[in-house]
């Protein structure tokens, strides 16, 4: 993984993802899972 992938897009809010950045989305998700299992 380069630096921009690690640093930037990782942190910058994206609006396909309602807003949220990809870290906050994935967390989201796997607590969803957690939830589900």
């Amino acid at each position: 993984m380069t630096w921009i992938e690690r640093t930037y897009h990782r942190r910058r809010r994206q609006a396909r993802l309602g807003r949220l950045t990809p870290v906050e989305l994935e967390t989201i998700m796997n607590q969803n899972l957690a939830l589900a299992a």
